[in-house]
């Protein structure tokens, strides 16, 4: 058998190949970890340092968002202020349609030329639903709110939200217009990663464009002052949608993102919003399961100067685990086997597959060889064709039990 035949079969390496790489965790407690109990109608929890999903309740039914659907308007406002459509001085005129809406308003009308950044904080603070269909005129592709909402939909596809359809720009009831909880946290985590120079907005606590709306001037959210580390985002609530929030908050070095919706009143959802941040920092810590560098496994090299090479992550894993309990981690790596050489230090040849079977979570890392194994000369080829004619007379040899 020459090497150009060679069929190389998927060899895994066995958890236990990694135990001298991966952290002892142990944890005493007696039971094993409850899923969050809330009252909310669908719930969402994401560790944003990581993208760990830590809570998921009835998280991809599509439902009405009430005004938690302005952030796709918002986020939208954000990319047009990027590439150059808007600038934060851009005057914009109020259409009868916009100054027709009813319930939370900026009190706009036909004569106002409000600045973008100030349909922002109208959107954020007083969740004006008049200073969404303002944007959403001035970035529709037809100059209608229908033509932006159409424009939404479409673009919440481009970013995975699949659960997503809309038809106006504020979360206005109307048949169809859904999100799902899961879709709210995705819109949510892109504002805050790709737009931190807007995201600041969030926070604000008051705003009252030219003393027209004293009675709503202030930021319904309800966490922002509670000492919990919470800087946003935006609050939602109809009739049909009940009481919602996206909401998120950083404490040291983590921040979490929350989605809840469906409470049953304003007290109901800022008690279940403190609850939920409380419960996502207190019950999870960041710990380092393998250090990149460290050899995890040696696989076989055929051809090569040394029978065997080894193998090592390409970078360090942190996982969130739970603070109380054995965080039930197992690891395989898998590779082609053997390995022809030459095999250069620093290649990628493998994945290192961790999972924590509490949280059912899982990642996967690249696998580097550790150093370098040159191709064999004259003496190692005759050696390899010995050892493939003796294969093919006797047999295989049985590979040695994992921990052997």
């Amino acid at each position: 058998m020459t090497a150009a035949t060679f069929r190389h079969p998927i060899q895994r390496a066995a958890a236990s190949l990694l135990a001298a790489a991966l952290l002892v965790l142990a944890f005493t407690a007696a039971t094993l970890a409850q899923a969050f109990e809330t009252e909310a109608r669908a719930a969402y929890v994401i560790d944003h340092g990581t993208g760990q999903v830590l809570l998921a309740r009835n998280a991809e039914d599509p439902l009405p968002p009430a005004s938690m659907s302005k952030l796709m308007t918002l986020l939208m406002t954000f990319e047009a202020l990027d590439d150059g459509r808007l600038t934060l001085e851009t005057r914009l005129p109020v259409s009868q349609h916009a100054m027709d809406y009813g319930g939370s308003t900026m009190f706009l009308n036909t004569a106002d030329r409000p600045t973008v950044e100030d349909l922002i904080r109208g959107v954020i603070i007083n969740s004006g639903n008049d200073a969404s269909a303002v944007l959403a005129e001035a970035l529709s592709p037809d100059g209608t709110e229908e033509g932006f909402a159409n424009l939404m939909t479409q673009r919440a596809r481009q970013l995975g939200m699949m659960n997503s359809t809309f038809r106006n720009s504020n979360g206005w009831p109307a048949d169809g217009h859904v999100m799902s909880v899961q879709d709210l946290g995705i819109l949510a985590e892109r504002i805050i990663t790709e737009h931190p120079e807007y995201y600041t907005y969030f926070a604000e606590r008051e705003f009252d464009y030219e003393g027209r709306a004293p009675q709503n001037r202030f930021n319904r959210n309800p966490i922002l002052g509670m000492g919990i580390g919470a800087d946003g985002l935006k609050t939602g609530h109809t009739q049909e949608a009940g009481y919602g929030l996206v909401g998120s908050a950083q404490q040291g070095n983590r921040r979490v993102t929350f989605v809840i919706s469906g409470l049953p009143s304003s007290e109901a959802r800022a008690r279940e919003s403190e609850r939920i941040v409380n419960w996502a920092f207190r019950q999870f810590v960041m710990r380092e399961v393998v250090e990149e560098g460290t050899e995890i496994a040696r696989a076989p090299v055929f051809m090569g100067t040394a029978e065997t090479v080894g193998l090592a992550p390409a970078e360090s894993v942190e996982m969130l685990i739970p603070a109380l309990l054995d965080p039930e981690i197992t690891a395989e790596v898998t590779y082609t086997s053997p390995l022809p050489a030459p095999v250069i230090a620093g290649d990628v040849v493998g994945e290192l597959v961790i999972h924590q079977g509490v949280r059912d979570l899982e990642r996967r890392v690249p696998v580097v060889a550790t150093e370098t194994v040159a191709a064999g000369g004259l003496m190692t080829r005759l050696r390899t064709a010995a050892r493939s004619v003796m294969t093919q007379v006797l047999g295989p040899t049985p590979e040695p039990a994992a921990g052997s």
